[in-house]
């Protein structure tokens, strides 16, 4: 349909162009799953700061629908996130930190089913460990995807298998780390005049192997979990 959009490849060359630690942290008791299972049933209005990128740019393929699961995992020390790092082949986020999920299928039920498919294939947790809360907004992509975050408590025991061709690796990142904006960096980039501005949200933590590295959460998902704080605000 038209021509590709350009790409954020490498998003730590992008200057930091602010900190907002300006935003309060959320309380502890915000973020047990009991107050989640709450914040889920009422019906209170709030106001989602990132839409996605896509409207920068001429349409260049037909939007594809797509679900993500935001796995919140109850530990004892409190709800952590799995995500998931891309592995460096596939065509659309390679090597990118995300959430498990990705298009529907036409089997699809909706927009839950796809998330909970899509999770089981990629990282081997069945949907019969999920308790669905709900959905956030949708996140409309560059790459021409209109998500919808779908976030659900798993507690443990569970076990992981992950799909090699898809996913490099799963890990887990404290809840009330990336609620809490102190740890939100904004980025500036420009393209053909076209300016864009996007999240980090570094973690540092021990691999698989127990080697210390940085997951750089950023883009999609790191607006995804920081509309995850507004509704929880």
């Amino acid at each position: 349909m038209g021509v590709r959009p350009p790409r954020i490849r490498d998003p730590k060359r992008y200057p930091i162009v602010g900190i907002d630690d300006h935003l309060p942290a959320l309380p502890a008791e915000a973020l047990t799953a009991e107050a989640l299972r709450g914040r889920f049933a009422e019906t209170r209005p709030w106001t989602p700061e990132f839409h996605g990128d896509a409207k920068l740019f001429a349409q260049w393929r037909e939007p594809m629908a797509a679900s993500v699961l935001m796995p919140l995992v109850e530990r004892d020390d409190g709800l952590h996130v799995l995500l998931t790092r891309r592995t460096d082949h596939l065509t659309d986020h390679a090597g990118q930190v995300s959430f498990p999920g990705g298009r529907a299928d036409p089997g699809d039920v909706d927009v839950v089913d796809t998330a909970l498919r899509e999770t089981q294939e990629e990282v081997g947790l069945p949907r019969e460990r999920v308790h669905v809360l709900g959905p956030l907004n949708t996140y409309s992509t560059v790459s021409s995807y209109v998500v919808t975050p779908i976030v659900g408590l798993i507690a443990p025991p569970f076990e992981l298998v992950l799909d090699a061709n898809e996913v490099a690796e799963a890990f887990e990142v404290p809840l009330q780390f990336l609620m809490t904006p102190a740890h939100h960096q904004r980025h500036a980039a420009e393209f053909d005049g076209i300016k864009r501005e996007f999240l980090s949200m570094p973690w540092q933590a021990l691999d698989a192997q127990g080697q210390s590295r940085e997951y750089f959460i950023w883009g999609a998902t790191a607006a995804m979990l920081r509309n995850l704080y507004h509704f929880l605000r």
